[in-house]
């Protein structure tokens, strides 16, 4: 598939049991039996203000997006739970309309504000999520899920951000730079791989960074003791400033190191 053919690719509405099974079946195939929501699941929400999106490219199921109704007790919102691409059709900015379908699904059923969580370790998603859509990161939960015995989680605390998408707002542009803000996290390089050092915690400025691998998948493979340090390093300070007051706004790409991002920290109070 060639990025020219993305205008091919066709989101749809999904209501049926066949429609759901299918999507199921790519649940399976992208993370696994267990991980997939089971379908009597997805039903239930369709039918009860969630809604589940497939992409489609031709009659092929290629991508899905699925959402439920949420409530904290004093206002409802959309979960954002779950959304897939196939393997063979990533990186062909398939999520992202996934997601500007999932807004407009939602602005339609009366909803102005979408949730989720992700892996701020995952960067590909963070830059989704953030930097091209405009959601913010609230709150830093640790070990969200649990034990995980996907490929991509085992072994790795299920720690997760919490972002909040506000989806009448317009997305901000963005245009900062991570030479000028002091770094909460200090990184160096071994054997090739970025490596988290010394975390400070005392910084009182509007806007701070805090650094994350591109590569993280890519570490647990090579260097796993690596891959927990950056658990460790990176959830010691998410955490402190979180609760102290700043939210996470943007990711920004470290022009200096390949494989090396900056999340954009901002203070809203003291």
């Amino acid at each position: 598939m060639q990025k020219e053919a993305l205008t091919s690719v066709e989101i749809k509405n999904l209501h049926t049991v066949k429609d759901l099974e299918a999507v199921y079946e790519l649940e399976t195939r992208i993370w696994s039996v267990e991980e997939a929501v089971p379908v009597n699941h997805t039903v239930a929400a369709v039918k009860n203000g969630g809604f589940v999106l497939g992409a489609f490219l031709g009659k092929k199921l290629i991508g899905f997006q699925y959402s439920f109704p949420g409530f904290d007790g004093t206002k409802v919102y959309l979960c954002s739970h779950s959304l897939g691409i196939h393997p063979k059709y990533r990186a062909f900015g398939i999520g992202e309309k996934l997601k500007n379908a999932q807004k407009q699904t939602a602005l339609k059923k009366g909803y102005d504000l979408v949730s989720w969580t992700y892996d701020p370790l995952e960067t590909v998603n963070a830059n989704l999520n953030l930097h091209k859509l405009g959601a913010v990161c609230t709150q830093y939960i640790e070990n969200a899920y649990g034990e995980m015995a996907d490929h991509m989680n085992a072994g790795i605390p299920s720690d997760r951000f919490l972002v909040e998408w506000r989806i009448q707002d317009v997305c901000p542009e963005r245009r900062w730079s991570a030479e000028v803000l002091p770094r909460a996290i200090e990184t160096g390089t071994a054997d090739g791989l970025v490596v988290p050092e010394n975390v400070n915690l005392d910084y009182e400025n509007e806007k701070i960074l805090i650094p994350v691998p591109g590569n993280f998948q890519d570490i647990k493979k090579r260097d796993f003791e690596l891959a927990l340090k950056w658990r460790k390093n990176t959830k010691e300070a998410f955490a402190h400033y979180l609760s102290k007051g700043w939210i996470v706004t943007d990711l920004i790409k470290d022009e200096a190191e390949e494989n090396q991002y900056f999340y954009l920290l901002e203070k809203l109070y003291s």
